[in-house]
């Protein structure tokens, strides 16, 4: 059956908006679609078409059908317009016929003129799918993502365009142009409804600041730091002053386009300032109220009438919940309770209480370690100083994770351990999740000692021989003044016992550059052996002895004079007391090392010299904070401030073994003080002849010394090491002349990393006590390179 041209008529009229009927011409029976072609398509055939859109030939057709077909095809996505017309094929029969508009498909997007941002930051605003039809309005989403991004980071001039290509009919590709402008600088920051502190001090609060005179007083606007400020950093200072009702009920960014200066604006309601009403402590069983109010920090009586402090309250509360957490009772729950109150003069007082939910303690079930493919279990567990059977301990688990990250055979950070409970849902496993590192490495190239010149290097070593942590070293440095075999071996664990022990051969020879000291040729060896200090993990006594065979020749005539010695025996016997807790290894983030050792040389040991040796070493690290990373223990930019003190001191006749005195400056030679030459720190004061080819002389050695260094460092990674320092040191003629007060001081800033030749150092002091060859004050820069294992 036909359709005839009236009733299509009507059927169309009504299918589209916005058209009016003139006159209603009554109830029409639908009509059937004799026919329906598609016109416009390129892509997509004409049977796809027509079965997307649902309407079927021979069947009866309204209005509402073909609406529905319309719906039905734009939300495919594929065409950018659709619509429907009367037609007629060449019988002369009326056909409906579907006009479509083909979206292009788009074959690539990218982003263009991204510097001050990161590139990949930005791409991911935009989400579109090559190979697929173009989605316009996820092109604007992604315009606007871009542009609000940019806003964010205080970037108010950039303007993202949209520019589209043509690769080939039917195809588009996508460009975002970004015309990225100056980032605009905070001039000024000015505060509304602050009735108790002014401007000035909010500001200093507030990690958000405005320019100043200096270099590093930018005054950039960061939108992540700024609402750090409004919803952490205000509201923390002011609610450590009593004020926990404190908000910032607005804020806002008023920018001068012309300058691309930006004023920040504030609202706030600081409220009103508590003080302490009462203190009530629930539910504690395996405290004592006595042990906890201990750790409450406004005081035993509990502090009615001081201002209230949420900074403090929240710091003691974690300091309950670590308590517990220590003790095994990980599933404790501490709340704290606040309840606000008019005191009986009006004033705003504040009730506290702890609620505690103390629950089951859990024990050790069961310690998993996994991932480990070439180091043997045996050597990670030493490292763990949890056990089980023992209560559950966040610290000790804490330390066992940073002892596993000191081996220095995974890749770091590492995951933090894993802890979930078992069956019984109150005892727990614990698993340690490893990732084997490359540990060994053969070292060839050149090397340049301020001590030995130039020279080469060949090196064999394996800090995880067999995957049981021995170490094993062959070292071979060779030049015109350097020809040095080394070979040493480490067993930390001999017969899987806590007994260490190192044995090292060594054939030396060498001719100094740095002052004139002559050659030195050296043959021996010597044995070391360790002993856990009274069951210990951290403190061990070490044992040793060392018999070598020293031949000096050349040097300056005093030296030769002094220290005359064709073949001198030396024969040494050494004691060591070392406390190690230092974590985050080779660049320490915290803990201590203390090292205190004898020597014992000659007399009834035989050998040439009879003197006796001691040293005192102490390396102190706190952590300052932390920057970027994860959850993870060490990750990120780790900030750490260091303290190091050292002294030693020779008893009785050193003889020919001048080079076991002590010598001062530098950092390849003797005692490290940065900011001056090798050995121009001497008994006698500063030596402005020291350095380059001068020649030392015995007044360059002492049998005292002492030695300071505070250092602030930034520890990027496990191999890139940042600092800045201040060094101080001495040296003394005698045992007798020892002043720590009397130092020559020195500071600068230096870094360090770990590369494939070994470890490497570029530090650049300046000596503060320097003098000219008149006496007259000449303070100045020195540049130094070291090399080796200088930790």
């Amino acid at each position: 059956m036909l359709l005839t041209r009236a009733s299509l008529a009507v059927a169309l009229l009504a299918a589209v908006p916005g058209v009016a009927r003139a006159q209603d011409p009554g109830p029409v029976a639908p009509p059937v679609l004799d026919s329906i072609a598609v016109e416009g398509n390129a892509r997509l055939t004409a049977q796809q078409v027509i079965g997307t859109s649902g309407l079927v030939r021979g069947q009866p057709t309204n209005y509402r059908d073909i609406q529905r077909a319309l719906a039905a095809l734009f939300r495919t996505g594929q065409f950018d317009d659709v619509s429907v017309r009367q037609g007629e094929d060449s019988t002369g029969r009326v056909v409906l016929v579907l006009v479509v508009r083909e979206r292009p498909v788009l074959t690539r997007w990218a982003v263009k003129g991204v510097d001050r941002l990161s590139e990949r930051s930005v791409k991911e605003r935009v989400k579109l799918s090559e190979g697929r039809p173009i989605d316009r309005a996820a092109v604007e989403r992604g315009r606007a993502g871009i542009d609000s991004m940019y806003h964010a980071q205080g970037y108010y001039a950039a303007r993202v365009k949209v520019i589209e290509t043509t690769p080939a009919p039917g195809q588009m590709g996508v460009v975002f142009d970004v015309e990225e402008g100056n980032r605009v600088a905070i001039s000024q920051v000015q505060v509304e409804g602050n009735a108790r502190y002014n401007d000035k001090t909010l500001v200093k609060r507030m990690a958000t600041r405005p320019e100043g005179f200096f270099w590093w007083q930018k005054g950039q606007y960061d939108d992540d730091k700024l609402q750090q400020d409004i919803r952490e950093r205000l509201p923390g200072w002011y609610g450590s002053h009593g004020f926990i009702d404190f908000q910032v009920i607005r804020d806002s960014v008023s920018v001068d386009s012309a300058n691309g200066k930006a004023v920040l604006h504030l609202a706030v309601e600081e409220g009103q300032a508590y003080a302490i009403g009462s203190f009530q402590l629930n539910g504690n069983r395996r405290f004592s109220t006595e042990d906890l109010t201990a750790l409450y920090p406004f005081g035993a009586d509990g502090g009615a009438g001081q201002p209230f402090n949420s900074e403090a309250w929240a710091s003691a509360t974690e300091e309950v919940r670590t308590l517990y957490g220590n003790n095994g009772y990980i599933y404790a729950r501490v709340e704290p309770e606040e309840t606000r109150r008019t005191g009986p003069a009006g004033e705003p007082l504040i009730d506290l209480k702890w609620v505690i939910r103390e629950g089951e303690p859990a024990t050790i079930n069961k310690i998993n370690i996994v991932g480990n493919d070439v180091t043997h279990e045996r050597v990670i567990r030493e490292a763990i100083v949890l056990v089980p059977g023992e209560l559950f301990n966040r610290d000790r688990l804490i330390r066992s994770y940073q002892n596993i990250s000191n081996l220095g055979f995974f890749q770091q950070p590492m995951p933090f351990p894993d802890v979930q409970p078992v069956e019984n849902g109150v005892d727990v496993d614990v698993t340690f999740r490893v990732e084997e590192r490359r540990t060994g490495n053969v070292n060839f190239g050149a090397s340049l000692g301020q001590g030995t010149g130039l020279g080469g290097f060949l090196g064999l070593e394996e800090p995880n021989l067999f995957g049981r942590g021995k170490r094993g070293r062959l070292m071979w440095q060779f030049g015109r003044n350097i020809n040095d075999f080394t070979l040493s071996y480490t067993d930390p664990a001999i017969r899987e016992s806590r007994i260490s022990g190192t044995i090292t051969l060594f054939n030396s020879r060498q001719r100094f550059t740095v002052g004139d000291l002559g050659r030195r040729r050296q043959v021996g060896g010597s044995l070391q052996l360790g002993f856990p200090f009274f069951g210990s993990r951290f403190t061990r006594i070490f044992t040793s002895y060392g018999l070598q065979q020293i031949k000096y020749t050349g040097g300056s005539s005093d030296l030769r004079q002094q220290f005359r010695c064709q073949r001198c025996t030396r024969s040494t016997l050494g004691g060591s007391l070392v406390r190690d807790t230092r974590v985050g290894l080779p660049f320490a983030t915290g803990g201590a090392l203390t090292n205190t050792s004898v020597e014992f040389n000659g007399g009834v040991l035989g050998g040439t010299g009879n003197y006796r040796k001691l040293d005192f070493e102490g390396r102190y690290y706190a952590p300052l904070g932390s920057a970027g990373g994860n959850a993870n223990i060490g990750s990120g930019i780790q900030f750490v401030l260091g303290l190091t003190a050292k002294s030693g001191f020779i008893f009785g006749d050193a003889g020919p073994f001048y080079t076991e005195l002590y010598s001062l400056g530098g950092t390849q030679f003797g005692i490290p003080l940065r900011g001056y030459d090798e050995f121009s720190v001497t008994p006698n004061g500063f030596d402005p002849t020291a350095g380059g080819s001068s020649a030392a002389s015995v007044s360059s050695f002492g049998k005292a010394y002492a030695a300071f260094t505070v250092e602030a460092g930034a520890r990027v990674s496990q191999s890139l090491y940042f600092s800045t320092f201040l060094d101080a040191g001495n040296v003394y003629r005698s045992t007798r002349q020892y002043d720590p007060s009397r130092l020559f001081r020195g500071s600068g800033v230096g870094v360090a990393v770990l590369s494939p030749l070994g470890p490497i150092g570029i530090d650049l002091g300046y000596g503060f006590d320097k003098v000219n060859r008149r006496g007259d004050p000449r303070p100045g820069w020195q540049l130094h390179f070291k090399l080796g294992n200088f930790f």
